[in-house]
């Protein structure tokens, strides 16, 4: 089933042209490996994909059950996009206890396991501002996870992880994939994708190829 449908967008930046005309399909339960160079817009094709940027033409096509009345972002989409932000001079906890006081949905119970799910202490009294860009990312992924998303858009998330933190991070993928959660993620690392992806977008000269299959053997 689609849960976001892109059609026909374009999207420039500063008078470079983004993305041309492109359109393909978001599909429920599938986990999307999106690659291309350096520059190539995949930070700016998340945000089109959860309403963060605007196309300048064309339409993207949001599942109404992810839509309410009064947002102007997709509900249960989990999001980390060009790093982490964050409140420097609070604690970790406090930064996710204020995020999730926006919704009220989750409490200081799925904040703490969250924390404990990407390996940050929830009782860490240390400052943001002195994190390393490790647990910066951790943070920025707790913060992705702790409301338990559908959909998961994760740009670079195994950026600045140690070896042990990129192990954990693809064990919870893969916990999310045997749940169903939609997730399109980015990785400068070919074997990343491969190993976590259903299937592979390709961004090339402007465009976006539909997706295609990865097909594994044994």
């Amino acid at each position: 089933m689609t849960i976001v449908s892109v059609r026909g967008v374009t999207k420039r930046y500063r008078g470079n042209v983004i993305f041309d005309d492109i359109s393909f399909d978001i599909e429920q339960g599938k986990t999307y490996g999106l690659v291309g160079p350096n520059g190539s817009g995949k930070s700016v094709l998340l945000k089109l994909l959860c309403g963060f940027a605007v196309p300048d033409a064309g339409e993207i096509w949001i599942d109404p059950r992810y839509l309410s009345k009064n947002r102007s972002f997709p509900d249960r989409f989990g999001v980390t996009i060009n790093g982490p932000a964050y409140i420097a001079g609070a604690t970790a906890r406090r930064n996710l206890l204020e995020l999730a006081a926006i919704r009220n949905r989750i409490g200081a119970t799925e904040v703490d396991a969250a924390l404990l799910q990407v390996g940050l202490r929830p009782e860490l009294k240390q400052k943001v501002r002195n994190y390393s860009l490790g647990m910066k990312q951790k943070l920025s992924l707790a913060q992705a996870l702790m409301e338990s998303p559908e959909v998961l858009l994760l740009d670079e998330p195994f950026n600045a992880l140690d070896a042990d933190s990129v192990i954990t991070l693809k064990r919870i993928l893969r916990d999310e994939q045997a749940k169903g959660t939609t997730i399109v993620f980015t990785s400068h690392n070919p074997a990343d994708i491969h190993e976590l992806a259903t299937e592979i977008l390709q961004i090339e000269n402007a465009n976006v190829r539909p997706p295609s299959r990865i097909n594994r053997v044994g």
